[in-house]
């Protein structure tokens, strides 16, 4: 055990302020963004636009003006368009970095303050205990069974013992107990900001989603790249000329590929982490997004997600009497009664305001209630201690510590060792769960009988129980924490957040299971199950793991350590399933890691949980996380509509293309023409399609299964059915005109286009009754039929596309026919993922 030397002030904001502006803030520099024609040439070297590109050289050789100014404007709004998504998407990544930011505990001009890491400077006074990040070097002044993990700047996976005078680095994890030092180096000039600098210009990674639809993407091209191939083929054999029927390919090839399908994927990603952001959901690691809708399991702690993380110190039981504490959250203000000044109540607020570690944040202009600093159950202690009118700062005067054991998750209890005024013995104070506390050999003295009978009744009424006890020990004696002579209970309550019953029951309709996973007592974990809806009549405890029990056989879990979340967690994903895990401390870390998605508190929360985490919860609400699971729903549900209507578009173009010189169309349509059509249905329509709102019905069904394909559950069937209609209903559209005399071509052109953007419509998620709000998809939709029909009518945009004006008759019969693949998809019943 280590006495604290030294304790000071810390810097004032002024000289803060100055050293921020002298040596900048505490962030490695991100990149910079690449410049306007580096992202203009990686949108120029996709396959699609490369393939273009060749087919204007062409037709520029061949003087087909007609066509080379077709190909030249597609790539030109196709870059266009690729460069815009990008920079959104880099836009949304940015802001959601922003949020996620970590944040250090620092002392300044005398007072504790949380404050963002990118403002710590040299010499700021940091503050540490188990679970944060180190935000800078440091020298440590104050070292308390300070020990430090750090594996991630010098690979060394055992946890290092640091004492005063030591350095600690940034970004090495404290793992057990607490300390104090000095800010030496920020920013690049630590020891692991020197290493990140070399590392900073590397890309991000493509998700797995994004690999998946990226070799998809190849597949197709390689498939239609072979049936353009035989379309030009096919058109020599009937005499046409070579590099007319190049270009027809090339095009068709382009027209036949979702190429704007990457730039969909990561806008909607992006935008949807954005999404969540904004529902106080923040995305740290973009392959959660995906992950998300394919959750089964939600394993979640108790304290502060199903309930609302304001701990409440409200009984107190002596073996003289008891006491009720009655206030609002953590403010000091409040009664305690009856007997609240009897010797022994006096004795168990004195014993629990000095064993503490927190401290209480009065209100401020910014937030105008009191906060608690340090661990939310220790803070309301010190609310106890107050009402009862002990003041925690006087007797901290006056009985100032000199030693302690941290409380440790193995321990499960806390012991300090302070003096006394006037008296050389040290007053020994300890507290912690009653299976701990209340032993001969811990608790020698007082009914233990008695008291464990009373924290029974205290748990299974839904309390957290601590039990405290003392002892005074005379100069010269060991130092031991046992022999102490019970002091007292005291019950603890985080009230269920009047939502919790019905996130559970909402999950339970998405097909979601609940595991409830708590340290405290079995009697408590069943109380808070019990009014959350979670019935489940077995309990399983931690001791019920170590001796085999399998952890698929129960929902509600109790006195469970944190390394045994790891053992849970890889039980049911073992057993087929997605598992989402909740997690706040430093021990959570690794069940946080193995889950599929790890979801981590940002109010209660220590650092390295975050850290460790795919999701962080701003506002600390299991709810959230069923937003954010409808979220990825959303848009895993988005993409595979992009996809439908997209590859159903290509493969309709495709097949008139094959069919249509079998029905005595020489070329049915033009380059030109596949073109102007690929520009229309996959920009703005597309793009729009991944922004959809969630289907109203999507948490009313159960997730997709984690081995199902991008094209599957039916998807690649639907693909080719709504393809076949639409190809169907144009050349039927081409013949009828072609038999009256009408301009069979021209018919063709308006009936494919038409009818791909009629399948965008019925695709579009259902309007929530009492909504009328316009959405993007609606405004696309209608600009692109607007551009689709323009040329038909403008004398110079009919020469370029070689059109012919259509008669009104005509028109109404091309909109009638395009309309019937979109009113066939609306008059079947429609699944989540058309």
């Amino acid at each position: 055990m280590t006495v604290q030397v030294t304790t000071p002030r810390g810097l004032s904001p002024r000289q803060a302020a100055l050293a921020l502006a002298e040596h900048g803030p505490n962030t490695i520099p991100a990149p910079r963004p690449p410049s306007a024609w580096r992202r203009v040439l990686a949108q120029l070297r996709d396959p699609m636009i490369l393939l273009l590109i060749a087919a204007a050289v062409l037709t520029a050789g061949l003087h087909d003006l007609t066509d080379l100014t077709v190909i030249l404007v597609v790539v030109i709004l196709n870059t266009t368009v690729g460069v815009v998504q990008e920079i959104r998407a880099e836009h949304a990544l940015a802001a959601l970095n922003r949020l996620a930011a970590p944040h250090a505990t620092v002392r300044r001009a005398d007072r504790t303050m949380v404050i963002p890491s990118a403002e710590v400077v040299p010499d700021d006074v940091v503050l540490l205990q188990a679970g944060d990040v180190v935000p800078a070097d440091l020298r440590l002044f104050d070292a308390i069974r300070l020990q430090a993990d750090e594996s991630a700047l010098t690979g060394e996976s055992v946890p290092i013992e640091k004492e005063p005078t030591d350095e600690l680095y940034a970004g090495t994890v404290v793992t057990r107990g607490r300390g104090a030092g000095v800010v030496t180096r920020t920013a690049t000039r630590s020891a692991l900001g020197k290493i990140a600098l070399l590392l900073s210009n590397q890309r991000p990674r493509a998700t797995p989603l994004q690999r998946r639809l990226a070799a998809l993407s190849r597949g197709l091209s390689i498939a239609a790249v072979a049936l353009s191939a035989i379309v030009a083929v096919a058109g020599l054999i009937r005499g046409l000329p070579l590099p007319s029927m190049v270009v027809t390919a090339v095009s068709l090839t382009v027209a036949a590929v979702p190429e704007s399908l990457p730039a969909v994927v990561t806008l909607a990603l992006a935008i949807g982490a954005h999404r969540m952001a904004q529902r106080a959901a923040v995305v740290r690691k973009l392959p959660a997004v995906e992950t998300l809708g394919a959750v089964t399991i939600l394993a979640t702690d108790k304290t502060g997600t199903l309930t609302e993380g304001i701990m409440q110190a409200e009984r107190l039981w002596t073996e003289s009497g008891q006491a009720t504490a009655a206030g609002s959250g953590y403010d000091p203000a409040g009664t305690l009664g009856p007997d609240a000044g009897s010797p022994a109540v006096r004795r168990l607020l004195r014993d629990v305001a000095l064993c503490n570690d927190a401290a209480l944040r009065p209100p401020t202009g910014d937030d105008p209630v009191w906060r608690p600093i340090g661990d939310p159950t220790e803070a309301a202690l010190l609310t106890l201690a107050h009402r009862g009118g002990v003041d925690p700062d006087e007797f901290g005067s006056a009985c100032p510590r000199r030693h302690e054991v941290p409380f440790d998750s193995s321990r499960r209890r806390m012991t300090t060792f302070h003096e006394q005024p006037g008296c050389d013995d040290l007053l020994v104070i300890g507290k912690g769960a009653p299976e701990v506390m209340l032993t001969p050999e811990v608790t020698s003295y007082g009914d233990l009988d008695q008291a464990k009978a009373e924290a029974a009744d205290l748990s299974a009424a839904g309390f957290r129980v601590l039990a405290v006890a003392d002892k005074l020990l005379p100069p010269g004696a060991s130092r031991t924490e046992n022999g102490l002579h019970l002091a007292g209970l005291v019950a603890i309550t985080d009230p269920v957040r009047p939502n919790a019953a019905q996130v559970i029951a909402s999950f339970d309709r998405a097909g979601v299971g609940v595991l409830l996973i708590t340290g405290d007592a079995p009697g408590t974990a069943l109380a808070v199950a019990e009014r959350i809806g979670l019935h489940d009549e077995q309990v399983i405890t931690g001791a019920d793991l170590d001796h085999g029990t399998d952890p698929t056989t129960g929902h509600v879990f109790a006195r469970i350590r944190p390394e045994q979340k790891l053992d849970i967690v890889g039980a049911w994903q073992a057993d087929g399933h997605v598992v989402a895990m909740t997690g706040d401390g430093v021990n959570d870390a690794p069940a946080l890691r193995r889950a599929d998605i790890g979801v981590a508190m940002g109010r209660g929360g220590t650092e390295v949980a975050r850290q460790a985490a795919d999701l962080v919860l701003t506002d600390d609400d299991l709810g959230t996380v069923e937003a954010a699971i409808e979220e990825g729903r959303r848009i895993y549900t988005n993409i595979r509509t992009f996809l439908r209507y997209a590859l159903s578009g290509g493969l309709a173009e495709i097949l008139v293309m094959l069919i249509g010189p079998l029905l005595g169309f020489a070329v049915p349509l033009l380059p030109g023409q596949i073109l102007w059509i690929n520009m229309l249905t996959h920009g703005l329509p597309g793009v729009a399609i991944g922004a959809e709102p969630a289907d109203p019905g999507a948490m009313r069904h159960p997730p997709r299964s984690p081995q199902e394909q991008i094209l599957g559950a039916g998807l690649w069937q639907r693909i080719a059915v709504t393809g076949t209609m639409i190809g169907a209903v144009t050349l039927v559209a081409a013949s009828w005109a072609h038999h009256t005399g009408a301009p069979w071509q021209t018919m063709a052109y308006l009936v494919l286009g038409l009818s791909q953007l009629g399948v965008a419509l019925a695709l579009r998620r259902p309007r929530v009754a009492g909504t009328r709000r316009l959405r993007f998809l609606d405004t696309a939709i209608a600009g692109a039929l607007a551009l689709q029909v323009l040329p038909v009518f403008v004398g110079p945009l009919r020469s370029l596309l070689g059109l012919t004006v259509l008669s009104p008759a005509d028109l109404l019969i091309a909109f009638a026919l395009a309309a019937v693949p979109a009113l066939t998809i609306v008059t079947r019943h429609r699944k989540p993922t058309d």
